[in-house]
């Protein structure tokens, strides 16, 4: 049995051993995969004779021929190669498999991934044969053929890798794709969007730049509309990370961990968003879990997959004290990104007038619209809305809607029902921990008045602990990724949150050895739960990530820690003393890093947990009174 892979550079093995170098001379080579690559494995002999030995005699080429022929049948066997009948040359049935082949059968089944392995490069990558022009115009076709769907295989596979939470492993596809055509729009669409899912904005921008520059310089074409608006929205998008921020693995776990264990919830999520944009109709997506299960973070990937495919985001994260703030919400949104979606300015005054009122951004864009009659606020709402979802599809997410006062969760219930025509999505993040009658009758309208999807986030099970395991330790052995693993699912409960903690700690040189661990007490939740509480391992995971930080970022996250739920730049500024000038790269470098997360109204602690901890066992009762003395 003779095996060759062409995808790549050419391999080719007789009975599982290397092939005999007579072989693997260049026109054996290129006989034996002309043929395995012809229709039912046959050519004729003239055929064979135009397409290799064109340029001598015919009794030189005949005779070289034949001599090519007994080289193969000596690999193949008496039965491998039938020469005998007519004027055609046959390989004989399953003496040869060819990879190409196998892509195509995977191709069919719509196995992408399987697919996407066997592509390893160029379709017989280096080989040539110059005195065989027509060889070397076939072996182009099959190249040029071969390339788009590799190229198409792995934009699929990474597609469906994004889709589920897993950006590194899309850039990984994509970049493959891209070194088989560094022009290639989809491959180049592909790359923008993990590397924009990552946080990686200005390795997405400098991609964007060098394809942009390849095109005009090579081609002399300027870029595909749609994917020059992509480049432009990722360009918009806020620095996350911030300049000399160290990757996975460089300096330890970074803390911007993949989605590991959300595939089927980001799955249906982007199926409600793709129905809203297509449709179009309002609709709702109501992402419930514990505290720690990652619902920030879901609501933050959902935000970004959305911006991306050109929709205008609004975000606002509630505190406790929002609760009693009649309208908090839906400042909180005004504040957190509504003003910049396209068609605003078309409202009717009343409903300008009614946000100018109330937020100061507002009345600076439209300075007039104070002097008009205003509209009550939820109605002013479905005005904007209205206006803003005829340019643009719209999204709203409110994370911990459980802490929003309820008038402003009760106007986007009826903003959704008034504008039930209109590409709007609301996402609302809530934990089961604090019912709410506006949540429930949100919850209640779905799939009756409202389409959409209820997610429910679990804790991570034993096999996706491993899986992060093994991402962030790739030189570990299985039993030692394995002993990891169940280490961290006894300490963490299987919540994200502390996962990814504790993760970043080893990674950083925690010992977990002789920790003791006395958490989760079975009645209480990780809200519900003291610093004290919780197991030593991850109090001293805490630790060691927050003495990873920049001097500036310390102080900045000890701050936040003692001024309350949430607090402003300016507050921080006031408290640290570090100038405007640092502040800024501080407060980002805390984003990145998953300390802090930023609305329009300030910042506030991605973990309440992680807040109260460095709070009580980082900062001394003088420190934290120096605090808040000077905000």
């Amino acid at each position: 049995m003779i095996r060759i892979r062409t995808l790549g550079p050419v391999e080719i093995t007789v009975d599982d051993r290397p092939a005999p170098p007579e072989l693997t001379w260049r026109k054996h080579l290129a006989l034996l995969v002309y043929l395995a690559r012809s229709p039912r494995r046959t050519r004729a002999r003239d055929s064979l004779l135009g397409m290799l030995w064109a340029d001598r005699p015919e009794p030189a080429a005949r005779h070289s021929l034949r001599e090519s022929l007994r080289v193969l049948r000596r690999s193949l066997g008496t039965n491998g190669l039938d020469t005998d009948t007519t004027n055609n040359v046959r390989l004989g049935d399953h003496v040869v498999t060819i990879d190409v082949d196998e892509f195509e059968r995977r191709w069919a089944a719509d196995d992408w991934s399987g697919a996407a392995a066997m592509a390893q490069g160029e379709f017989m990558e280096g080989f040539a044969v110059p005195d065989a022009p027509a060889f070397e115009e076939w072996l182009a076709a099959e190249r040029l053929g071969w390339r788009r769907r590799m190229i198409e295989c792995l934009v699929r596979d990474g597609s469906a890798r994004l889709a589920a939470g897993l950006a590194l492993e899309a850039e990984a596809a994509a970049r493959r794709a891209l070194a088989l055509d560094q022009h290639s729009e989809s491959g180049c669409d592909l790359l923008l969007r993990a590397l924009a899912l990552r946080g990686e904005r200005a390795a997405a921008l400098a991609a964007w730049q060098h394809y942009e520059q390849s095109l005009r310089s090579e081609l002399g074409v300027e870029p595909d509309p749609q994917l020059t608006q992509l480049a432009e929205r990722v360009g918009d998008t806020r620095q996350a990370a911030p300049h000399g921020t160290l990757r996975a693995h460089e300096a330890g776990l970074a803390r911007r961990t993949p989605l590991v264990g959300r595939a089927a919830p980001l799955a249906r999520a982007a199926a409600v968003w793709q129905r809203c944009r297509t449709e179009p109709r309002s609709h709702l997506l109501l992402v419930r879990g514990e505290t720690g299960t990652g619902r920030t973070r879901m609501a933050e990937e959902i935000s970004q997959r959305s911006r991306l495919d050109g929709a205008a985001v609004a975000t606002f994260r509630a505190v406790p004290s929002d609760r009693e703030e009649q309208w908090a919400g839906l400042i909180g949104l005004a504040y957190g990104g509504l003003l910049d979606a396209a068609g605003v300015a078309a409202a009717p005054p009343g409903a300008l007038a009614a946000f100018a009122r109330r937020v100061a951004a507002w009345a600076d864009r439209f300075p007039g619209a104070r002097g008009d009659q205003p509209l009550a606020l939820g109605e002013a709402l479905v005005e904007v809305l209205r206006s803003a979802s005829d340019e643009q599809p719209v999204v709203l997410v409110l994370d911990d809607a459980q802490w929003t006062d309820g008038a402003s969760l009760s106007a986007l219930d009826a903003a959704l029902r008034a504008l039930a025509a209109s590409p709007l999505l609301v996402l609302v993040s809530t934990t089961p921990h604090a019912p709410r009658e506006e949540i429930d009758r949100l919850r209640a309208r779905l799939d009756r008045d409202v389409p959409g999807a209820a997610l429910e986030l679990q804790p991570l099970g034993p096999d996706e602990i491993r899986e992060l395991v093994s991402w962030a330790m790739p030189g570990w052995d299985a039993a030692s990724v394995d002993r990891l693993a169940r280490r961290l699912l006894h300490d963490s409960a299987g919540l994200p949150l502390l996962v990814t903690e504790l993760l970043a700690a080893v990674a950083g040189g925690l010992d977990l050895h002789g920790t003791p661990t006395t958490w989760p007490q079975p009645t209480r939740t990780l809200d519900q739960s003291l610093p004290s509480d919780l197991p030593g391992a991850l109090v001293a995971a805490v630790r060691i990530a927050f003495r990873r930080l920049s001097q500036d970022a310390q102080s900045v996250v000890a701050a936040a820690s003692v001024l309350g739920d949430r607090v402003s730049q300016e507050q921080l500024n006031r408290a640290v003393g570090i100038g405007a000038d640092r502040i800024a790269p501080a407060l980002d470098e805390a984003e990145w890093q998953r300390w802090l997360v930023a609305d329009g109204l300030g910042y506030t602690f991605v973990a309440r947990i992680v807040r109260d901890i460095v709070a009580s066992d980082f900062l001394t009762p003088g420190q934290k009174q120096r605090i808040r003395s000077s905000a």
